[in-house]
Protein backbone atom coordinates (compact mmCIF):
# COMPACT_ATOMS: atom_id res chain seq x y z
CA UNK A 1 0.00 0.00 0.00
CA UNK A 2 3.04 2.29 0.20
CA UNK A 3 3.00 2.80 -3.56
CA UNK A 4 0.13 5.07 -4.48
CA UNK A 5 -0.45 7.99 -6.79
CA UNK A 6 -1.06 11.01 -4.55
CA UNK A 7 -2.32 13.22 -7.36
CA UNK A 8 -4.75 10.56 -8.54
CA UNK A 9 -6.02 10.03 -4.99
CA UNK A 10 -6.64 13.75 -4.44
CA UNK A 11 -8.36 14.11 -7.79
CA UNK A 12 -10.65 11.19 -6.98
CA UNK A 13 -11.71 13.12 -3.87
CA UNK A 14 -12.34 16.30 -5.83
CA UNK A 15 -9.18 18.13 -4.76
CA UNK A 16 -7.84 20.06 -7.71
CA UNK A 17 -4.12 20.30 -7.16
CA UNK A 18 -1.22 19.60 -4.89
CA UNK A 19 1.67 21.84 -3.85
CA UNK A 20 0.21 24.97 -5.45
CA UNK A 21 -3.11 25.67 -3.78
CA UNK A 22 -6.08 23.42 -3.27
CA UNK A 23 -9.63 24.55 -3.88
CA UNK A 24 -11.72 24.81 -0.71
CA UNK A 25 -15.10 24.87 -2.44
CA UNK A 26 -17.78 27.54 -2.74
CA UNK A 27 -18.63 27.77 0.93
CA UNK A 28 -15.22 28.83 2.18
CA UNK A 29 -15.15 32.37 0.70
CA UNK A 30 -11.43 32.31 1.29
CA UNK A 31 -8.62 34.86 1.51
CA UNK A 32 -5.25 34.83 -0.18
CA UNK A 33 -3.64 33.52 3.03
CA UNK A 34 -3.10 29.78 3.11
CA UNK A 35 -2.47 26.84 5.39
CA UNK A 36 0.21 24.47 4.18
CA UNK A 37 -0.51 20.82 4.86
CA UNK A 38 2.61 18.66 5.22
CA UNK A 39 2.39 14.90 5.62
CA UNK A 40 3.97 13.53 8.80
CA UNK A 41 4.60 10.34 6.82
CA UNK A 42 7.35 11.78 4.61
CA UNK A 43 7.43 15.50 5.38
CA UNK A 44 6.27 16.48 1.90
CA UNK A 45 3.84 19.28 1.13
CA UNK A 46 0.46 17.84 0.16
CA UNK A 47 -1.36 21.07 -0.59
CA UNK A 48 -2.28 24.59 0.40
CA UNK A 49 -5.68 25.61 1.70
CA UNK A 50 -7.05 29.14 1.74
CA UNK A 51 -7.99 30.65 5.10
CA UNK A 52 -11.51 31.97 5.63
CA UNK A 53 -11.79 35.71 6.27
CA UNK A 54 -14.32 37.41 8.56
CA UNK A 55 -16.13 38.73 5.50
CA UNK A 56 -16.13 35.27 4.01
CA UNK A 57 -17.47 33.84 7.24
CA UNK A 58 -20.42 36.21 7.13
CA UNK A 59 -21.23 34.96 3.65
CA UNK A 60 -21.02 31.39 4.93
CA UNK A 61 -23.46 32.19 7.73
CA UNK A 62 -25.85 33.82 5.27
CA UNK A 63 -25.69 30.75 3.06
CA UNK A 64 -26.21 28.41 6.03
CA UNK A 65 -29.08 30.42 7.50
CA UNK A 66 -30.92 30.47 4.18
CA UNK A 67 -30.42 26.74 3.83
CA UNK A 68 -31.78 26.11 7.33
CA UNK A 69 -35.04 27.89 6.52
CA UNK A 70 -35.47 25.38 3.69
CA UNK A 71 -34.02 22.24 5.29
CA UNK A 72 -36.00 22.34 8.55
CA UNK A 73 -39.26 22.09 6.62
CA UNK A 74 -38.29 18.86 4.91
CA UNK A 75 -39.63 15.69 6.58
CA UNK A 76 -37.05 13.86 8.68
CA UNK A 77 -37.23 10.69 6.50
CA UNK A 78 -36.40 12.85 3.46
CA UNK A 79 -33.39 14.25 5.31
CA UNK A 80 -32.47 10.68 6.18
CA UNK A 81 -32.51 9.75 2.50
CA UNK A 82 -29.92 12.45 1.78
CA UNK A 83 -27.74 11.10 4.58
CA UNK A 84 -28.16 7.61 3.09
CA UNK A 85 -26.86 8.86 -0.24
CA UNK A 86 -23.93 10.50 1.52
CA UNK A 87 -23.10 7.17 3.17
CA UNK A 88 -23.24 5.47 -0.19
CA UNK A 89 -20.80 8.01 -1.66
CA UNK A 90 -18.48 7.29 1.25
CA UNK A 91 -18.60 3.58 0.41
CA UNK A 92 -17.46 4.35 -3.13
CA UNK A 93 -14.68 6.68 -1.98
CA UNK A 94 -13.70 4.77 1.16
CA UNK A 95 -10.30 3.65 -0.11
CA UNK A 96 -9.25 7.07 -1.39
CA UNK A 97 -10.47 8.93 1.70
CA UNK A 98 -8.88 6.33 3.99
CA UNK A 99 -5.55 6.86 2.23
CA UNK A 100 -5.82 10.63 2.60
CA UNK A 101 -6.60 10.29 6.32
CA UNK A 102 -3.56 8.04 6.72
CA UNK A 103 -1.25 10.25 4.68
CA UNK A 104 -2.29 13.64 6.06
CA UNK A 105 -2.77 12.59 9.72
CA UNK A 106 -0.29 9.72 9.98
CA UNK A 107 -2.47 6.92 11.34
CA UNK A 108 -2.25 3.47 9.79
CA UNK A 109 -4.09 2.78 6.56
CA UNK A 110 -6.25 0.21 8.38
CA UNK A 111 -7.21 2.88 10.90
CA UNK A 112 -7.86 5.35 8.09
CA UNK A 113 -10.26 2.87 6.48
CA UNK A 114 -11.78 2.24 9.90
CA UNK A 115 -12.40 5.94 10.39
CA UNK A 116 -14.25 6.20 7.08
CA UNK A 117 -16.22 3.10 8.08
CA UNK A 118 -17.29 4.97 11.21
CA UNK A 119 -18.65 7.69 8.94
CA UNK A 120 -20.59 5.09 6.97
CA UNK A 121 -21.90 3.50 10.16
CA UNK A 122 -23.15 6.79 11.62
CA UNK A 123 -24.92 7.51 8.33
CA UNK A 124 -26.69 4.14 8.58
CA UNK A 125 -27.57 4.89 12.21
CA UNK A 126 -28.90 8.35 11.30
CA UNK A 127 -31.01 7.01 8.42
CA UNK A 128 -32.85 4.68 10.79
CA UNK A 129 -33.12 7.41 13.39
CA UNK A 130 -34.76 9.76 10.88
CA UNK A 131 -37.92 7.66 11.23
CA UNK A 132 -37.70 7.44 15.01
CA UNK A 133 -37.34 11.02 16.29
CA UNK A 134 -39.83 10.97 19.11
CA UNK A 135 -41.39 12.89 21.97
CA UNK A 136 -43.54 11.89 24.95
CA UNK A 137 -47.26 12.10 25.65
CA UNK A 138 -48.26 12.82 29.27
CA UNK A 139 -51.52 12.97 31.18
CA UNK A 140 -52.59 16.48 32.16
CA UNK A 141 -53.96 17.27 35.61
CA UNK A 142 -56.64 19.37 33.92
CA UNK A 143 -59.71 17.65 32.46
CA UNK A 144 -60.00 17.80 28.69
CA UNK A 145 -56.32 18.60 28.17
CA UNK A 146 -53.51 16.73 26.50
CA UNK A 147 -49.79 17.29 27.04
CA UNK A 148 -46.88 16.15 24.92
CA UNK A 149 -43.26 16.94 24.11
CA UNK A 150 -41.78 17.38 20.69
CA UNK A 151 -38.37 18.26 19.33
CA UNK A 152 -37.53 20.94 16.75
CA UNK A 153 -34.25 21.68 14.93
CA UNK A 154 -31.83 24.07 16.63
CA UNK A 155 -30.54 25.91 13.56
CA UNK A 156 -26.94 26.32 12.45
CA UNK A 157 -24.63 23.91 14.30
CA UNK A 158 -20.94 24.82 14.55
CA UNK A 159 -18.45 21.94 14.52
CA UNK A 160 -14.79 22.25 15.53
CA UNK A 161 -12.84 19.01 15.10
CA UNK A 162 -9.35 17.81 15.98
CA UNK A 163 -6.57 16.39 13.81
CA UNK A 164 -6.54 12.88 15.26
CA UNK A 165 -9.94 11.95 13.82
CA UNK A 166 -10.06 14.36 10.88
CA UNK A 167 -13.27 13.00 9.30
CA UNK A 168 -15.18 10.67 11.66
CA UNK A 169 -15.96 13.16 14.44
CA UNK A 170 -17.43 15.60 11.92
CA UNK A 171 -19.63 12.83 10.57
CA UNK A 172 -20.76 11.81 14.08
CA UNK A 173 -22.08 15.33 14.52
CA UNK A 174 -23.27 16.28 11.08
CA UNK A 175 -25.15 13.08 10.21
CA UNK A 176 -27.29 13.45 13.33
CA UNK A 177 -27.62 17.22 12.97
CA UNK A 178 -28.82 16.85 9.37
CA UNK A 179 -31.54 14.33 10.11
CA UNK A 180 -32.65 16.57 13.00
CA UNK A 181 -33.15 19.40 10.51
CA UNK A 182 -30.04 21.44 11.33
CA UNK A 183 -27.39 22.71 8.95
CA UNK A 184 -23.68 22.67 9.79
CA UNK A 185 -20.64 24.93 9.59
CA UNK A 186 -17.43 22.98 10.11
CA UNK A 187 -13.94 24.15 10.98
CA UNK A 188 -11.62 21.15 10.63
CA UNK A 189 -8.22 21.11 12.27
CA UNK A 190 -5.66 23.32 10.56
CA UNK A 191 -3.33 20.32 10.76
CA UNK A 192 -5.55 18.18 8.50
CA UNK A 193 -7.43 20.64 6.27
CA UNK A 194 -7.44 18.51 3.12
CA UNK A 195 -9.48 15.80 4.82
CA UNK A 196 -12.10 18.44 5.56
CA UNK A 197 -12.19 19.65 1.99
CA UNK A 198 -12.50 16.10 0.69
CA UNK A 199 -15.54 15.47 2.92
CA UNK A 200 -17.11 18.75 1.83
CA UNK A 201 -16.64 17.79 -1.82
CA UNK A 202 -18.40 14.47 -1.25
CA UNK A 203 -21.48 15.94 0.46
CA UNK A 204 -21.53 18.78 -2.08
CA UNK A 205 -21.97 16.16 -4.83
CA UNK A 206 -24.96 14.69 -2.99
CA UNK A 207 -26.58 18.07 -2.44
CA UNK A 208 -26.09 19.09 -6.07
CA UNK A 209 -27.50 15.81 -7.36
CA UNK A 210 -30.64 16.40 -5.28
CA UNK A 211 -30.91 20.10 -6.16
CA UNK A 212 -30.55 21.08 -2.49
CA UNK A 213 -28.97 24.24 -1.02
CA UNK A 214 -25.21 23.98 -0.63
CA UNK A 215 -25.50 25.77 2.71
CA UNK A 216 -26.72 22.57 4.37
CA UNK A 217 -23.02 21.75 4.74
CA UNK A 218 -20.48 24.58 5.00
CA UNK A 219 -16.73 24.61 5.54
CA UNK A 220 -14.41 27.25 6.96
CA UNK A 221 -10.63 26.92 7.33
CA UNK A 222 -8.04 28.44 9.61
CA UNK A 223 -6.58 28.33 13.10
CA UNK A 224 -8.21 29.16 16.45
CA UNK A 225 -8.99 32.69 15.28
CA UNK A 226 -11.37 31.30 12.65
CA UNK A 227 -12.80 28.98 15.30
CA UNK A 228 -13.63 32.08 17.35
CA UNK A 229 -15.95 33.21 14.55
CA UNK A 230 -18.13 30.25 15.53
CA UNK A 231 -17.84 30.37 19.30
CA UNK A 232 -18.65 34.09 19.50
CA UNK A 233 -21.56 33.97 17.05
CA UNK A 234 -24.95 34.22 18.81
CA UNK A 235 -26.59 32.94 15.60
CA UNK A 236 -25.12 29.50 16.34
CA UNK A 237 -27.08 27.83 19.16
CA UNK A 238 -24.76 24.81 19.49
CA UNK A 239 -21.00 24.46 19.25
CA UNK A 240 -19.62 20.92 19.15
CA UNK A 241 -15.89 21.07 19.86
CA UNK A 242 -13.36 18.25 20.05
CA UNK A 243 -9.84 18.88 21.28
CA UNK A 244 -7.77 19.55 24.37
CA UNK A 245 -9.21 20.42 27.77
CA UNK A 246 -7.49 23.80 27.55
CA UNK A 247 -9.28 24.56 24.29
CA UNK A 248 -12.58 23.25 25.63
CA UNK A 249 -12.52 25.55 28.65
CA UNK A 250 -12.06 28.54 26.36
CA UNK A 251 -14.91 27.42 24.10
CA UNK A 252 -17.21 26.65 27.04
CA UNK A 253 -16.65 30.05 28.61
CA UNK A 254 -17.22 31.92 25.36
CA UNK A 255 -20.36 30.01 24.39
CA UNK A 256 -21.81 30.11 27.91
CA UNK A 257 -21.28 33.87 27.95
CA UNK A 258 -23.86 34.19 25.18
CA UNK A 259 -26.05 31.43 26.71
CA UNK A 260 -25.38 29.02 23.86
CA UNK A 261 -24.97 25.26 24.14
CA UNK A 262 -21.68 23.38 24.05
CA UNK A 263 -21.02 19.74 23.23
CA UNK A 264 -17.46 19.14 24.39
CA UNK A 265 -15.27 16.09 23.76
CA UNK A 266 -11.96 16.89 25.41
CA UNK A 267 -8.95 15.19 26.99
CA UNK A 268 -8.64 11.67 28.29
CA UNK A 269 -6.24 10.02 30.73
CA UNK A 270 -7.51 6.52 30.33
CA UNK A 271 -6.57 3.53 32.45
CA UNK A 272 -6.92 -0.24 32.36
CA UNK A 273 -7.09 -1.98 35.73
CA UNK A 274 -5.43 -5.40 35.67
CA UNK A 275 -6.49 -7.64 38.55
CA UNK A 276 -5.02 -11.01 39.63
CA UNK A 277 -7.92 -12.69 37.82
CA UNK A 278 -7.11 -11.06 34.46
CA UNK A 279 -6.38 -12.98 31.28
CA UNK A 280 -2.81 -11.79 30.63
CA UNK A 281 -2.90 -12.46 26.88
CA UNK A 282 -6.07 -10.41 26.45
CA UNK A 283 -4.61 -7.72 28.67
CA UNK A 284 -1.49 -7.37 26.55
CA UNK A 285 -3.47 -7.16 23.30
CA UNK A 286 -5.83 -4.52 24.68
CA UNK A 287 -3.09 -2.49 26.34
CA UNK A 288 -0.69 -2.48 23.40
CA UNK A 289 -3.31 -1.45 20.85
CA UNK A 290 -4.71 1.13 23.25
CA UNK A 291 -1.29 2.62 23.94
CA UNK A 292 0.32 2.60 20.48
CA UNK A 293 -2.66 2.73 18.09
CA UNK A 294 -2.67 6.04 16.18
CA UNK A 295 0.74 6.58 17.85
CA UNK A 296 -1.06 7.30 21.12
CA UNK A 297 -2.98 10.18 19.58
CA UNK A 298 -6.52 9.06 20.42
CA UNK A 299 -8.56 10.70 23.16
CA UNK A 300 -9.29 7.10 24.25
CA UNK A 301 -5.65 5.95 24.10
CA UNK A 302 -4.51 3.90 27.09
CA UNK A 303 -2.21 6.12 29.17
CA UNK A 304 -2.13 4.15 32.45
CA UNK A 305 -2.05 0.46 33.35
CA UNK A 306 -2.98 -0.09 37.00
CA UNK A 307 -1.67 -3.57 37.86
CA UNK A 308 -2.01 -5.61 41.03
CA UNK A 309 1.32 -6.12 42.79
CA UNK A 310 1.01 -9.91 42.62
CA UNK A 311 1.17 -9.92 38.81
CA UNK A 312 3.00 -6.64 38.20
CA UNK A 313 6.30 -8.21 37.10
CA UNK A 314 4.54 -10.79 34.92
CA UNK A 315 2.50 -8.17 33.08
CA UNK A 316 5.50 -5.86 32.71
CA UNK A 317 7.56 -8.66 31.16
CA UNK A 318 4.77 -9.61 28.74
CA UNK A 319 4.32 -5.99 27.63
CA UNK A 320 8.05 -5.52 27.16
CA UNK A 321 8.21 -8.56 24.87
CA UNK A 322 5.18 -7.33 22.91
CA UNK A 323 6.75 -3.90 22.37
CA UNK A 324 9.85 -5.53 20.93
CA UNK A 325 7.68 -6.86 18.10
CA UNK A 326 6.26 -3.46 17.11
CA UNK A 327 7.13 -2.22 13.63
CA UNK A 328 7.34 1.54 13.21
CA UNK A 329 7.18 3.18 9.81
CA UNK A 330 5.10 4.39 6.90
CA UNK A 331 1.46 3.95 8.00
CA UNK A 332 0.42 3.15 4.43
CA UNK A 333 2.47 -0.03 4.73
CA UNK A 334 0.11 -2.49 6.40
CA UNK A 335 3.04 -4.40 7.89
CA UNK A 336 3.74 -1.51 10.26
CA UNK A 337 1.96 -1.11 13.60
CA UNK A 338 2.93 2.47 14.47
CA UNK A 339 3.06 5.56 12.28
CA UNK A 340 4.30 9.07 13.00
CA UNK A 341 3.13 11.75 15.39
CA UNK A 342 1.30 14.61 13.72
CA UNK A 343 4.21 17.10 13.73
CA UNK A 344 7.49 18.07 15.38
CA UNK A 345 5.64 19.95 18.14
CA UNK A 346 4.05 16.66 19.19
CA UNK A 347 7.50 15.07 19.15
CA UNK A 348 8.81 17.73 21.52
CA UNK A 349 5.93 17.10 23.94
CA UNK A 350 6.72 13.38 23.79
CA UNK A 351 10.40 13.96 24.59
CA UNK A 352 9.49 16.36 27.39
CA UNK A 353 7.13 13.82 28.97
CA UNK A 354 9.79 11.09 28.98
CA UNK A 355 12.24 13.45 30.60
CA UNK A 356 9.76 14.52 33.27
CA UNK A 357 8.67 11.03 34.27
CA UNK A 358 12.31 10.14 34.99
CA UNK A 359 12.86 13.40 36.87
CA UNK A 360 9.85 12.62 39.06
CA UNK A 361 11.24 9.22 40.00
CA UNK A 362 9.85 6.96 37.31
CA UNK A 363 11.76 4.22 35.53
CA UNK A 364 11.73 3.55 31.80
CA UNK A 365 11.38 -0.18 31.10
CA UNK A 366 10.94 0.38 27.37
CA UNK A 367 12.93 3.42 26.38
CA UNK A 368 11.62 5.77 23.77
CA UNK A 369 13.40 8.06 21.36
CA UNK A 370 13.02 9.85 18.05
CA UNK A 371 13.80 7.83 14.93
CA UNK A 372 15.87 9.20 12.07
CA UNK A 373 17.32 8.05 8.79
CA UNK A 374 15.69 6.50 5.74
CA UNK A 375 11.95 6.18 6.15
CA UNK A 376 11.87 8.64 9.05
CA UNK A 377 12.80 11.86 7.25
CA UNK A 378 9.76 13.80 8.49
CA UNK A 379 11.21 13.76 12.01
CA UNK A 380 7.83 12.70 13.41
CA UNK A 381 8.50 9.01 14.14
CA UNK A 382 9.09 8.01 17.76
CA UNK A 383 9.43 4.75 19.68
CA UNK A 384 6.54 3.74 21.94
CA UNK A 385 7.75 3.86 25.54
CA UNK A 386 6.76 2.26 28.84
CA UNK A 387 7.55 3.76 32.25
CA UNK A 388 6.93 2.53 35.79
CA UNK A 389 5.39 5.50 37.54
CA UNK A 390 3.17 6.75 40.34
CA UNK A 391 -0.30 8.10 39.70
CA UNK A 392 0.55 11.24 41.68
CA UNK A 393 3.33 12.28 39.27
CA UNK A 394 2.46 15.58 37.59
CA UNK A 395 3.26 14.18 34.15
CA UNK A 396 1.01 11.17 34.75
CA UNK A 397 -1.83 13.49 35.71
CA UNK A 398 -1.32 15.27 32.39
CA UNK A 399 -2.51 13.91 29.02
CA UNK A 400 0.43 13.55 26.63
CA UNK A 401 -0.74 12.85 23.08
CA UNK A 402 1.95 10.28 22.32
CA UNK A 403 2.68 6.53 22.72
CA UNK A 404 3.76 6.59 26.37
CA UNK A 405 2.29 4.00 28.76
CA UNK A 406 2.62 4.37 32.54
CA UNK A 407 2.60 1.23 34.70
CA UNK A 408 1.20 1.81 38.18
CA UNK A 409 1.20 -0.80 40.95
CA UNK A 410 -1.71 -1.30 43.35
CA UNK A 411 -2.24 -3.52 46.36
CA UNK A 412 -5.31 -4.74 48.20
CA UNK A 413 -8.70 -5.13 46.56
CA UNK A 414 -10.13 -3.72 43.35
CA UNK A 415 -11.56 -0.64 45.09
CA UNK A 416 -8.00 0.58 45.64
CA UNK A 417 -7.35 0.27 41.91
CA UNK A 418 -10.60 2.10 41.10
CA UNK A 419 -9.57 4.90 43.46
CA UNK A 420 -6.29 5.28 41.54
CA UNK A 421 -8.10 5.12 38.20
CA UNK A 422 -10.48 7.89 39.21
CA UNK A 423 -7.65 9.97 40.64
CA UNK A 424 -7.13 12.17 37.57
CA UNK A 425 -8.92 15.24 36.27
CA UNK A 426 -10.11 13.56 33.07
CA UNK A 427 -12.96 11.06 32.81
CA UNK A 428 -13.34 9.67 29.31
CA UNK A 429 -12.63 5.95 28.95
CA UNK A 430 -11.72 3.19 31.40
CA UNK A 431 -11.43 -0.58 31.47
CA UNK A 432 -10.88 -3.51 33.78
CA UNK A 433 -9.34 -6.86 32.91
CA UNK A 434 -10.75 -9.56 35.17
CA UNK A 435 -12.60 -12.87 35.14
CA UNK A 436 -13.99 -12.12 38.59
CA UNK A 437 -17.66 -11.14 38.32
CA UNK A 438 -17.63 -9.25 41.60
CA UNK A 439 -14.68 -7.12 40.50
CA UNK A 440 -16.34 -6.38 37.18
CA UNK A 441 -19.61 -5.35 38.79
CA UNK A 442 -17.82 -3.22 41.36
CA UNK A 443 -16.03 -1.43 38.53
CA UNK A 444 -19.36 -0.69 36.80
CA UNK A 445 -21.23 0.25 39.98
CA UNK A 446 -22.05 3.70 41.33
CA UNK A 447 -18.85 3.45 43.38
CA UNK A 448 -16.80 2.32 40.39
CA UNK A 449 -15.35 4.08 37.37
CA UNK A 450 -16.26 7.77 37.09
CA UNK A 451 -15.70 7.81 33.32
CA UNK A 452 -18.27 8.15 30.55
CA UNK A 453 -17.04 4.83 29.12
CA UNK A 454 -16.35 1.80 31.30
CA UNK A 455 -15.38 -1.52 29.68
CA UNK A 456 -14.83 -5.04 30.97
CA UNK A 457 -12.25 -7.27 29.26
CA UNK A 458 -11.71 -4.91 26.35
CA UNK A 459 -9.39 -1.92 26.17
CA UNK A 460 -10.10 1.79 26.48
CA UNK A 461 -9.67 2.55 22.79
CA UNK A 462 -12.43 2.22 20.24
CA UNK A 463 -16.18 2.74 20.48
CA UNK A 464 -19.24 1.49 18.67
CA UNK A 465 -21.59 3.84 16.84
CA UNK A 466 -24.64 2.56 18.72
CA UNK A 467 -23.47 3.83 22.11
CA UNK A 468 -23.24 7.45 23.21
CA UNK A 469 -19.59 8.55 23.19
CA UNK A 470 -18.15 11.00 25.69
CA UNK A 471 -16.82 11.54 29.19
CA UNK A 472 -17.06 13.40 32.47
CA UNK A 473 -15.02 15.89 34.48
CA UNK A 474 -12.42 17.66 32.29
CA UNK A 475 -13.45 15.54 29.32
CA UNK A 476 -16.37 17.95 29.00
CA UNK A 477 -19.52 15.93 29.63
CA UNK A 478 -20.72 15.82 26.04
CA UNK A 479 -22.19 12.82 24.23
CA UNK A 480 -21.98 12.12 20.52
CA UNK A 481 -22.99 9.35 18.13
CA UNK A 482 -25.47 6.71 19.33
CA UNK A 483 -28.20 6.20 21.93
CA UNK A 484 -30.19 9.42 22.40
CA UNK A 485 -27.29 11.77 21.57
CA UNK A 486 -29.51 13.19 18.79
CA UNK A 487 -31.42 15.22 21.39
CA UNK A 488 -28.54 17.69 21.82
CA UNK A 489 -29.06 18.84 18.21
CA UNK A 490 -32.71 19.73 18.83
CA UNK A 491 -34.74 21.97 21.14
CA UNK A 492 -37.40 20.45 23.35
CA UNK A 493 -40.88 21.94 23.44
CA UNK A 494 -43.73 21.06 25.82
CA UNK A 495 -47.23 21.44 24.33
CA UNK A 496 -50.60 21.53 26.08
CA UNK A 497 -53.85 21.31 24.12
CA UNK A 498 -57.22 22.22 25.62
CA UNK A 499 -60.00 20.56 23.62
CA UNK A 500 -62.87 21.74 25.85
CA UNK A 501 -64.96 24.92 25.95
CA UNK A 502 -63.66 25.84 29.40
CA UNK A 503 -60.31 27.08 30.69
CA UNK A 504 -59.40 25.35 33.96
CA UNK A 505 -56.11 26.53 35.45
CA UNK A 506 -53.30 24.36 36.69
CA UNK A 507 -53.01 23.45 40.37
CA UNK A 508 -56.76 24.17 40.76
CA UNK A 509 -56.27 27.96 40.80
CA UNK A 510 -59.49 29.99 40.45
CA UNK A 511 -59.49 33.19 38.40
CA UNK A 512 -63.10 34.01 37.58
CA UNK A 513 -63.99 37.10 35.58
Amino acid sequence: MTDFDLTEMLQELGLKAINNGTSTGKNSFASNETIESYSPVDGLLIGKVSITTKEGYEKVMMTASEAFAFWRNKPAPFRGEIVRQFGQKLRVKKEALGKLVSYEMGKSYQEGLGEVQEMIDICDFAVGLSRQLHGLTMHSERPGHRMYEQYHPLGVVGIISAFNFPVAVWAWNTALAWICGDVCVWKPSEKTPLCGIACQQIIAEVLAENNLPEGISCLINGDYKVGEFLTKDARIPLISATGSTRMGKIVAKEVAGRLGKSLLELGGNNAIIVTPDADIKMTVIGAVFGAVGTAGQRCTSTRRLIIHESIFDKVTEALTKAYQQLRIGNPLDEKNHVGPLIDIHAVKMYENALQKVVEEGGKLVVEGGVLSGNGYKSGCYVKPAIAIANNSFAIVQHETFAPILYLIKYSGDVMNAIHIQNGVAQGLSSAIMTNNLREAEAFLSVNGSDCGIANVNIGTSGAEIGGAFGGEKETGGGRESGSDAWKVYMRRQTNTINYTTELPLAQGIKFDL
